[in-house]
This record gives C-alpha cells, structure tokens and sequence, in this order.
C-alpha cells in the first residue's frame, strides 16, 4: 500500500514545490517560467484556459516521475538526511538539465507566442525548479526512513 501512497503524496507535495518556485521566478519578473501555463497551452493553444488544464497535466507528471526519483532513492543505501536531500537535488538537477534542453530546443514550436522564445535564464529555472522537485522527494523519503518506514524494494 505504501508503494502507491508514497509516490502519490511526494510527487503532490513535490510538485506543489517546482509549480511554486516556478511561479515564483516567472513572478520576480526575470524569466518566463510558467511551466503550468505552458503545458496546458500546449493542449489549449490558449494562454487564456490554460492554467486548470496545466495544473492537472503537471501534478499527475510529477506524481508519475516520483516514483522513479522514489524507487533510485529506495536502492541505495544512504543513511543520513543529508544524503537523501544531496541525491534528491542531484536526481533534481539531471532532470531539470535534460528537460531543460528540450525546452529550449523546442520552444519555437510551441504554438502559443509567449512561450516560444526559451533562453538561458528560462532553462536555469527549470533547472532550479527540479532541484527543488527532488530537494522535496528527498527530504520525505528522507523523514520516513527515519520514522523506521523500510522502503527498500523487496530482495
């Protein structure tokens, strides 16, 4: 049961965080960084009705990829909280590079005009918004382990 809890309840929690630190960065006024709006205008192609839309497509992506952060977390064998939030960041840090990639790569076909232009600073926060993604995984798989939970997959 914990297996199908735990990846639902951190990937929520998990993806509060990247959508409020994005939300943060595109709010400071330093780059677009409006993943959520971007997403569901991808589906939408209208910046307009696209928030509800983005908000369900990004909470049930972050629900699915926590799993996979949770189950790397699982098979190593760390001890300490330090441990679990380093490897959570860093988990957070590949994801958000790669994925930061194909935003920039990308961004030009996107059919909305206010996301097609993806620069440097655009790729840095979603790099920031990842390593805050899995900074949260961490820090939960972290506390749990701690509380005496095992969630080191069956051998």
């Amino acid at each position: 049961m914990i297996y199908i809890v735990l990846p639902i309840l951190a990937g929520f929690v998990a993806t509060a965080g990247i959508t409020l630190t994005l939300w943060l960065i595109n709010k400071t006024g330093w780059t677009n960084a409006d993943m959520v709006r971007a997403i569901g205008s991808l589906f939408t192609k209208d910046i307009n009705n696209s928030l509800w839309i983005g908000l369900v497509i990004h909470f049930v992506g972050g629900i699915i990829i926590s799993g996979v952060y949770l189950h790397i977390l699982s098979i190593l064998k760390l001890t300490l909280i330090i441990e679990y939030l380093l490897v959570g960041s860093i988990l957070g840090f590949v994801h958000g590079f790669i994925l930061s990639f194909g935003i920039v790569i990308f961004a030009e076909h996107h059919p909305v005009k206010e996301f097609q232009e993806a620069d440097f600073e655009v790729a840095i926060a979603h790099i920031l918004g990842h390593v805050a993604y899995g900074l949260i995984i961490g820090a939960i798989f972290a506390v749990l382990q701690i509380q005496g939970m095992n969630l080191s997959p069956a051998v």
